[in-house]
């Protein structure tokens, strides 16, 4: 892999990417010399959608049902689910997994945030886990509105902390 691809792909000068062989072939990282410590990762994005859906939701009237409380259980159930999604995603212990689906019909852009905040004590981190998380509640949101909104856009969609490890912890914020 070129020196550019590594820097486009995050790893900085002489690191690799650990789900690469020598030859270039995926594989899953062996992390079984990890210590088991406490893990936490934390994600959000935004799905952007009509004034009208966001009047509908605050007034239960969307032909779906109840799109906050849908998306919220997918996120959940997709946290679990991981691994099955994620070819290269190792399967964790999840030990919590929380996830808030907010509505915000006064920003720049009406829409729901959704954030999620997945724990666990394993040997690698949730990171994957919390992205999956806010994804598929995202898309679930999608999937809830589009007959009222064909529109909706899946924003923003990234890490936004990470704790534990032997990287340590990390946050958009700092």
């Amino acid at each position: 892999m070129s020196t550019g691809a590594r820097r486009a792909a995050g790893a900085g000068a002489g690191e690799r990417l650990t789900h690469l062989d020598e030859r270039g072939r995926a594989r899953v990282v062996d992390v079984s010399a990890k210590p088991v410590t406490v893990r936490e990762a934390r994600a959000e994005g935004r799905v952007l959608c009509s004034p009208a859906v966001l009047e509908l939701i605050a007034s239960g009237g969307l032909p779906k049902g109840d799109a906050l409380a849908v998306a919220r259980i997918a996120g959940l159930q997709a946290a679990k689910r991981t691994p099955e999604l994620v070819p290269l995603a190792h399967p964790v212990a999840v030990h919590a997994v929380e996830v808030d689906v907010d509505v915000e019909p006064d920003a720049d852009e009406p829409g729901v945030r959704i954030r999620a905040a997945v724990r666990t004590a394993d040997r690698t981190g949730v990171e994957m886990e919390a992205l999956t998380c806010v994804v598929v509640a995202a898309l679930t949101f999608v999937d809830m509105v589009k007959a009222v909104d064909k529109r909706t856009v899946v924003t923003g969609v990234r890490v936004t902390a990470k704790s534990g490890g032997r990287s340590g912890d990390w946050s958009v914020d700092g």
